[in-house]
């Protein structure tokens, strides 16, 4: 009788065959419309019914057992990347979601045609705009109710080569808070010549600076808060400007420590901004919770992982300063038991890079770990 990972490896030119038509169409955020249509009339080709339209662009499919028992959600994300390159606006699959919604449609016909779901139901959740915090499919898809009979949940993204090597992958990646914080420096705009007369938001941005670099919370927690924009300027040398704006990107490996570095900051950019008499108007643009790994679940990923890479291809839990708005789901519904695995795949030269590119004998590796996931769950 042939293993999971056997039945896997058999249709890899099929596998193949899917990643590429979806690699050669990239959509931006909320626009993946060829995209949603091409899965949708893959997967009903198998058999399954696909609801399409969720959240604009989002999809739901179904395997049903008919018996009492848990509802298994796979989730991957769609969307694509713009890059300027010369010259001109390209979209790339540079995050691998292709690569992803590949593995999750063949995770759906594997457990479809070997018979994986016994008890209980698995639904397989293709999620838009990953990529954009303002759009964040997620939040939308919660929003729909696409979670609402959801009891656990799993994740899966391609990691980089820093990270992970081909023939191994992480049973649980904790995803960092993220959140940005901008403010308005209000200063006193005047001659150069007479810089008594006012008050100058560059002086003030300096001392925001110095005041944000002084901040700490506790280091036992994975945390940053770092300065990502600047801006002042008079119109020409001979003018002080009247004022000036900052921005700076926050994460946090735990929920508590953001909050903790959110107030810090407000209190560094106010203070900075007043020791030369200046005002600071502060907004808080809500990012990304930071991820909650469930052990049971990562347990059995671990489990599934070792069975088809092997123990030394099994890594445990692991924290990432990248964030992923997969994280709203299980901070959305607190009883929702998820964990999100990393695959590896000799990616380079990494996650976001216009010529990024890695091995695609992972997509195996990655429909079989799921598939066998899926297997000790609800088999």
């Amino acid at each position: 009788m042939s293993t999971l990972k056997e039945l896997v490896q058999n249709r890899n030119d099929e596998i193949l065959e899917v990643y590429n038509e979806l690699h050669a169409i990239p959509e931006l955020s909320t626009q993946e419309f060829k995209t949603s249509r091409f899965i949708k009339e893959y997967l009903v080709q198998y058999g399954f019914e696909v609801t399409s339209g969720i959240a604009g662009t989002g999809l739901v499919t179904y395997i049903d057992s008919g018996v009492e028992g848990p509802v298994l959600a796979v989730r991957v994300d769609i969307d694509a990347l713009e890059h300027p390159i010369d010259g001109e606006i390209v979209m790339k699959h540079s995050c691998g979601h292709d690569a992803n919604t590949t593995m999750a449609i063949f995770s759906a016909i594997t457990a479809k045609e070997a018979g994986l779901v016994k008890k209980g139901s698995l639904k397989v959740i293709f999620q838009p705009s990953e990529e954009r915090d303002e759009t964040s499919g997620a939040r939308a898809m919660v929003k729909a109710g696409v979670i609402d009979d959801v009891d656990m949940l799993i994740g899966i993204h391609l990691r980089p080569q820093n990270e992970l090597r081909l023939g191994q992958a992480i049973a649980g990646m904790r995803h960092s808070a993220l959140n940005t914080i901008l403010a308005e420096i209000k200063g006193v705009g005047t001659h150069a010549g007479r810089p008594h007369q006012g008050k100058n938001p560059i002086d003030a941005i300096a001392a925001v600076i110095n005041a944000v670099n002084a901040i700490w919370v506790d280091p036992a927690i994975p945390w940053s808060i770092k300065l990502t924009s600047v801006h002042a300027d008079g119109g020409n040398n001979s003018s002080v400007p009247a004022n000036g704006r900052v921005g700076m990107d926050l994460r946090a490996n735990s929920n508590e420590v953001m909050d903790e570095l959110i107030e810090k900051a407000k209190a560094a950019i106010t203070a900075g901004a007043a020791t030369v008499g200046c005002e600071a108007d502060i907004e808080v643009i809500p990012g990304l919770p930071a991820g909650i790994i469930d052990e049971g679940m990562a347990k059995i990923a671990a489990e599934a992982i070792t069975e088809v890479l092997g123990s030394d291809g099994c890594m445990s839990v692991r924290n990432t300063p990248g964030g992923d708005d997969f994280t709203i789901y299980p901070y959305s519904k607190r009883e929702l038991k998820a964990t999100f695995l990393g695959l590896g795949a000799d990616l380079t030269p990494g996650l976001h890079h216009p010529d990024m590119n890695f091995d695609k004998k992972a997509l195996a590796n990655g429909v079989s770990i799921i598939s066998t996931m899926i297997q000790k769950i609800l088999g």
